[in-house]
């Protein structure tokens, strides 16, 4: 990761430092100097954006950069990021840009840059923009004044892909589903669709305010929606996130449904057709140690990766497969598509359902979840944690301690200034009390 680009494009508070307007001026510049030179001609750039109140003058910013380096630039207005990811690589254009900071709250924004592919911007160029953006103001031009009004027509032609091709043959009709669109990219699309296919629809969270985004809603904040599945006893809920490309499920019963039991159901439903390549599912370290098992008893494997979808697609597309994803409720079918999209993975989950003509609690019952805490110490400074002798005393006790009957992860988050402590085990109550202990004492080395 650079100084800029982490994981995930570029994240931080909307209006500082990287997310001020001069530096997204030069950043929009900068991609579009560097695609000229590649391509030997204006590069077309096609930007789309969540619901988030900063998303316009950070669009307009982009904008005037790019339009001074002389790209076309379009934009689609609010979309999905899979929607860019897929607009994209149908579209041709030379670079598709999101404006989201995906889950995190109306405060923050990011920059994320998908290639022609669909594909994540490669780190090559994502490391020149960088040096770009690192050397003396002075070297760019004044930025000409531009506008672009979003064309409608970018929107409609990807709902027309998720109905016509990943909906091909799917007929909801009969079914009841409740949507979450948390006040977000999926506001307008996701109710539209799944009522198209013939669900009767009741969507919730779709007042979108500049400000309320991800608030108490969507995937992060499920709780809502497992009360209005139960009231309106309907057959399932699904919860978006901010920028759509995951979605978490509740089952008929209230139950969460996360990324890990999605992961075991469409494996499943996969490998029952011939259809899950190498008989393998990518997950990261996050993944709980109950999906490893679940698939083991399917003859299954899984595969871990570093947490991030990038890792997880890097794994897909080096070693196969047909499936992979995080406990988080991002699913990638990379067959489909190279971008985790909450949307298709519901299509797919409901596809699983109608074809084994059971419900989503009975699909998601052959995996037993190991207890899995997850603790957050914001932290001011991001040392490697091995280089803290205290820290690394006691992650080795601790590991230790867990060998053979539980897992301990601890990480930095790739978008914040957090430390991300994580312990499975058999018994809630003494892994709490581990992952307490130890976040304490990372708190006292590396706290603010």
């Amino acid at each position: 990761m650079g100084e800029f680009f982490g994981t995930d494009g570029i994240r931080g508070l909307a209006g500082q430092f990287p997310l001020d307007e001069s530096t997204i001026e030069q950043l929009g510049y900068s991609l579009a100097g560097k695609l000229k030179a590649k391509l030997g001609r204006a590069p077309f750039i096609l930007i789309g954006r969540d619901t988030r109140q900063s998303g316009q003058w950070i669009e307009a910013a982009l904008t005037r950069g790019a339009f001074t380096a002389e790209a076309e630039v379009h934009s689609a207005g609010i979309i999905t990021t899979p929607g860019v990811a897929y607009l994209t690589r149908t579209l041709k254009a030379d670079a598709g840009v999101v404006i989201s900071a995906s889950h995190n709250p109306y405060q923050d924004n990011g920059i994320k840059i998908f290639a022609p592919s669909g594909q994540k911007l490669d780190q090559e160029t994502e490391q020149a923009i960088e040096r770009d953006l690192k050397a003396d103001p002075a070297n760019f031009p004044p930025m000409i004044r531009a506008q672009i009004e979003p064309e409608p027509t970018y929107a409609e032609k990807y709902l027309d892909f998720l109905h016509n091709e990943i909906g091909a043959e799917l007929d909801l009709t009969g079914l009841e589903i409740v949507l979450d669109c948390a006040n977000g990219a999926a506001y307008e699309i996701a109710p539209v669709l799944f009522a198209s296919l013939g669900a009767l629809t009741r969507a919730i969270n779709i007042e979108p305010d500049g400000r309320n985004i991800n608030q108490n809603c969507g995937s992060l904040y499920p709780e809502r929606l497992q009360e209005v599945v139960l009231a309106a006893e309907a057959d399932l809920g699904i919860a978006f996130d901010g920028d759509a490309d995951r979605a978490l499920f509740v089952d008929e019963r209230g139950q969460l449904v996360d990324g890990d039991q999605v992961l075991f159901i469409m494996a499943c439903y996969l490998a029952a057709r011939g259809q899950l390549k190498g008989n393998r599912v990518v997950a990261t370290v996050m993944s709980n140690l109950g999906l490893e098992l679940a698939l083991k008893e399917h003859n299954i494997e899984l595969v871990r990766t570093k947490v991030g979808d990038k890792y997880v697609l890097e794994e897909l597309l080096a070693g196969g497969g047909s499936l992979g994803g995080e406990q988080s409720g991002h699913i990638i079918f990379p067959e489909i598509s190279l971008a985790g999209d909450g949307i298709i993975t519901a299509l797919e989950v409901l596809r699983a359902m109608i074809a084994s003509g059971r419900s989503l609690s009975q699909l998601a019952s052959g995996f037993t979840r190991y207890p899995q805490i997850t603790l957050n110490v914001r932290v001011a400074r991001k040392p490697p944690l091995e280089s803290i002798p205290q820290i690394k005393e006691a992650m080795d006790a601790l590991a230790a301690e867990l060998a053979g009957k539980g897992r301990l992860l601890v990480r930095y988050s790739g978008t914040e200034d957090l430390v991300r402590v994580m312990i499975e085990g058999q018994d809630e109550t003494a892994i709490l009390k581990q992952a307490e202990e130890l976040a304490s004492i990372i708190k006292e080395q590396l706290g603010q």
